[in-house]
C-alpha cells in the first residue's frame, strides 16, 4: 500500500523534523520513520471503518423513525438499499480489517459530528438519489456508491480533514493518497473472496522497505556533500536565502540519483519536482527542476551518476 511516492514524502518530512531538532542518531531517525509509516496504514484502516460507521449511522436513522410517536408509512417501510450493502457487509465480516481495528483500537466513537456531517452530505448526493432509486441492487453498483462516496464526500469534507488533524500528527497530509488506496482496495473486492479478501498490506514487497531505508541513511551521510554540490548550482543565490524545504528536497533527491543505479534519472527528477509542487512554494517546481537538471548535467560530465538499464524477461 505504501508506495515509493508516499514513501520519498514521509523521508522528507521525517528528515525535515531531523534538521530542526537536535540530538537525534539516525536510527532513531529511522524509527520515526516507520512509525509515522505504520500510522498511514492505521489511517488505511480508520478511513475504511468510515463505510461501516456510516451504514451503521444509516440503521440508527431507519430505527429511530420507526419509533416515532406516528410514524409515516415512508417511515415504517424505508427503503433500505443503502444499508443492505454488499460491499459493506462483506467489509463488515472481512477478518483481516476486524483484527486489525481491535488490535490498534481505531474507532470513530468518539466522532459522532463527523459521521453525522458525511451522513446528510451522502444523502444530499445526486449520485445517491440514483442509487437509491435503481430497480435492481447488484455488487458492482455497491461497490460503486463507495467509490463515489469516498472520492466525492469524503475527500472533500472539511469537517474530517479537521478531526484527523486533531487525531493524530502523523495524518496531516496523508488523507488523499490514503483515501487512493481505499479507492483500488474496493476495486479490488470479490463478492466471492468473502469473508478472507485480502486488504493491502503495509508494503508491496521488501524491496520498498530497503528502498526506504537505503534512501533515508543515503541523506543522513552524505547530505552535506549533496548541498555544496546544490549551492554550486544555484547560480545568483546564496544557500540561506533558498526555501529549506527546496534544499531538502533536493538533497533526497540526489541520494536517489546516487544510491539507485537502475531508477532512471527522468523518474527521479519528475517525483521531486511534483514534491516541491506539492510541498514547497509556488515557485519551487521550476526552481528545482532547473537546478537538479544543471546537477544531473554536471554528474553526467564528471563521471559520476552510474545508472543501469534492467531489461524484463
Amino acid at each position: 500500500m505504501i508506495n515509493r511516492v508516499l514513501l520519498r514524502i514521509k523521508i522528507i518530512q521525517i528528515l525535515y523534523a531531523y534538521y530542526k531538532s537536535e540530538g537525534k542518531t539516525a536510527m532513531m531517525v529511522e524509527k520515526e520513520l516507520f512509525h509515522s509509516i505504520e500510522k498511514t496504514y492505521d489511517l488505511y484502516f480508520h478511513l475504511l471503518n468510515l463505510a461501516v460507521m456510516l451504514t451503521d449511522y444509516a440503521v440508527s436513522r431507519i430505527e429511530a423513525k420507526k419509533n416515532k410517536l406516528r410514524p409515516s408509512p415512508e417511515d415504517l417501510n424505508p427503503n433500505t438499499r443503502f444499508i443492505d450493502n454488499t460491499f459493506v457487509a462483506q467489509l463488515r465480516s472481512n477478518v483481516q480489517f476486524n483484527e486489525y481495528l481491535t488490535k490498534n483500537k481505531l474507532s470513530w466513537v468518539n466522532h459522532p459530528d463527523v459521521i453525522k456531517e458525511l451522513f446528510e452530505e451522502i444523502i444530499a448526493s445526486d449520485f445517491y438519489e440514483e442509487y437509491m432509486n435503481q430497480n435492481q441492487a447488484d455488487y458492482t453498483a455497491d461497490k460503486d456508491i463507495w467509490r463515489k462516496i469516498y472520492k466525492k464526500i469524503i475527500l472533500q469534507n472539511e469537517e474530517l480533514d479537521n478531526s484527523i488533524e486533531d487525531q493524530s500528527i502523523f495524518w496531516t497530509d496523508d488523507v488523499e493518497m490514503v483515501i487512493s488506496f481505499i479507492q483500488k482496495t474496493i476495486k479490488r473486492f470479490s463478492q466471492e473472496a468473502g469473508a478472507r479478501q485480502p486488504l493491502l498490506p503495509m508494503f508491496k514487497d521488501d524491496e520498498d522497505v530497503d528502498f526506504a531505508k537505503k534512501l533515508l541513511h543515503g541523506v543522513l551521510k552524505n547530505g552535506l556533500s549533496y548541498r555544496e554540490i546544490i549551492d554550486k548550482n544555484t547560480k545568483n543565490w546564496e544557500l540561506d536565502r533558498i526555501a529549506f524545504m527546496d534544499i531538502l528536497i533536493m538533497e533526497v533527491a540526489m541520494s536517489e540519483l546516487m544510491d539507485f543505479p537502475t531508477i532512471p534519472v527522468n523518474v527521479t527528477l519528475n517525483e521531486y519536482i511534483e514534491i516541491a509542487k506539492n510541498y514547497s512554494t509556488d515557485k519551487s517546481g521550476t526552481f528545482v527542476n532547473g537546478v537538479l537538471d544543471n546537477i544531473v548535467g554536471q554528474l553526467k560530465k564528471d563521471n559520476q551518476l552510474i545508472k543501469v538499464v534492467m531489461f524484463s524477461k
